[in-house]
């Protein structure tokens, strides 16, 4: 809170100090174990970091040790935006790097076959949510909510697919480099434009109305993101990262790379579109920058995907209460909306791929892929729970659907891809990858690269 004019702003209290640094120790470390029992059980890490916020949230540590969970996580708003505000920088800056790997030649050479993909696994699902919302038990629905205003958020979130956590099981499984890969990741961000936009006009709903103007705008904005980044974007960032790389030191271009994707970031959250999206852009414009070592970059790599990023994944479930789940009406809904989540996304994306001319394995793989909904679905569900729009109940059921969908997808993609041969495009793209990325390999890392 700021305090009059002239008068110095007090630092952070000691002990709130203390609470962060033990959260984020704690989580960190929770992270790095889960991730590494994770890939053990032939899983990506990013599913042991999310667990981790169930362990220490309301679902176990509230329940068997109250006193320990309120001390360690007090109910104080500030407290929260702390862990918050980490990990927005890691999941801002893991999009980032997401954008690096996209090869815009086979977005541009398959960009319909993307698109018939995304539209599929949008259609689909959005249609089953919207439905699903309407025959909901009314009792899980907060009084006052409006129902088509509900049903229509559930349809988002029913929808969205989660670039991070694609993006990190896609790296996980050194998958990144193959062309469905490439087209989950090209699918998934049309799926997420069109998702920001859905939720901005569903949000103009609940807490106003929403207005052909409100709908207008939000589409202006992000017709006005993709030409900036085509027209002065690009020019801008090519220039900042050759001026950076003219010294010798590999420090100016990681600050320079952050420094451009935060602020891309913040650009798009400042018009109300997610700052994920701005980082997503704007690490595509850094991966296409010509002349530019990305190898300067792989020390910054090495700390957002084995520091920041757990933290973000691992603070995603402190806020559900699986224990809602012994209600069994709480349950059936859940596990009906599950079996809706994961039949519609998967049936959307495979006959949206089979239509555009994939065939059965690339179809089954990119329909595994698209519908992992990860923190992207925990975010539309945060956004739902702070404007009154969900339960908890229902909010934990969402939850629940981003966590089982993340789970699923890994093992169906080894199946899958292991049907699909690998072309020589793809190995070139491969080596590609490997010459920038992280060095020397951190025992996290080495795990990793373990994985087949």
């Amino acid at each position: 809170m700021f305090l009059s004019a002239g008068a110095p702003i007090a630092p952070i209290a000691a002990h709130s100090l203390l609470i962060f640094l033990l959260q984020v120790g704690l989580l960190l470390l929770l992270a790095v174990a889960l991730g590494r029992l994770a890939g053990r059980l032939g899983m990506p890490v990013v599913v042991g970091e999310l667990f981790v916020g169930a362990v220490l949230g309301p679902s176990f540590l509230a329940w068997a040790a109250p006193g320990l969970h309120d001390w360690l996580f007090p109910a104080v708003v500030e407290q929260y935006h702390l862990l918050d505000a980490v990990g927005q920088i890691g999941v801002v800056l893991l999009v980032g790097f997401t954008g690096m790997h996209l090869d815009m030649k086979l977005v541009r050479r398959r960009g319909v076959t993307a698109a018939g993909v995304s539209l599929g696994g949008l259609v689909v699902p959005l249609g089953l949510g919207i439905g699903a919302g309407y025959v909901l038990p009314r009792v899980l629905v907060p009084d006052g909510t409006d129902s088509t205003v509900f049903a229509l958020f559930l349809g988002v979130a029913m929808c969205v697919s989660a670039i991070p956590v694609i993006a990190k099981t896609l790296i996980d499984m050194k998958l990144l480099h193959r062309n469905v890969g490439q087209l989950t990741l090209t699918a998934g961000m049309i799926d997420d434009a069109v998702g920001w936009f859905m939720l901005s006009v569903v949000s103009a709903m609940a807490v106003h109305a929403a207005t052909t103007g409100t709908v207008l705008v939000s589409l202006a904005y992000l017709f006005a993101i993709i030409a900036f980044a085509l027209t002065l974007g690009r020019p801008l960032v090519r220039g900042a990262l050759r001026v950076a790389g003219k010294s010798g030191d590999s420090g100016l271009t990681i600050a320079t790379a952050t420094v451009l994707i935060l602020l891309a970031g913040a650009g798009t959250q400042a018009l109300g579109l997610e700052a994920v999206f701005g980082a997503f852009v704007c690490g595509i414009l850094i991966g296409t920058a010509a002349k530019v070592d990305l190898a300067k970059l792989a020390p910054l790599r090495t700390v957002v995907l084995s520091g920041f990023a757990p933290i973000f994944f691992a603070t995603a479930g402190l806020r559900m209460d699986l224990t809602a789940l012994v209600r069994p009406q709480v349950l059936l809904t859940g596990l009906a909306v599950l079996v809706l989540a994961i039949a519609g996304k998967f049936a959307g994306a495979y006959a949206g791929a089979r239509l555009s001319g994939l065939n059965k394995w690339e179809g089954m793989a990119l329909g595994a892929g698209l519908n992992s909904r990860g923190v992207i679905e925990v975010v539309v569900a945060m956004v739902g729970l702070r404007l009154g729009i969900l339960s908890v109940a229902v909010y934990t059921i969402v939850i629940l659907v981003a966590i089982v969908t993340s789970l699923m997808a890994p093992p169906i993609l080894r199946f899958a891809m292991s049907k699909v041969e690998q072309t020589a495009e793809e190995q070139v793209r491969e080596n590609e990858h490997r010459a920038w990325s992280a060095p020397p390999a951190t025992s996290q890392d080495e795990q990793r690269s373990a994985q087949p």
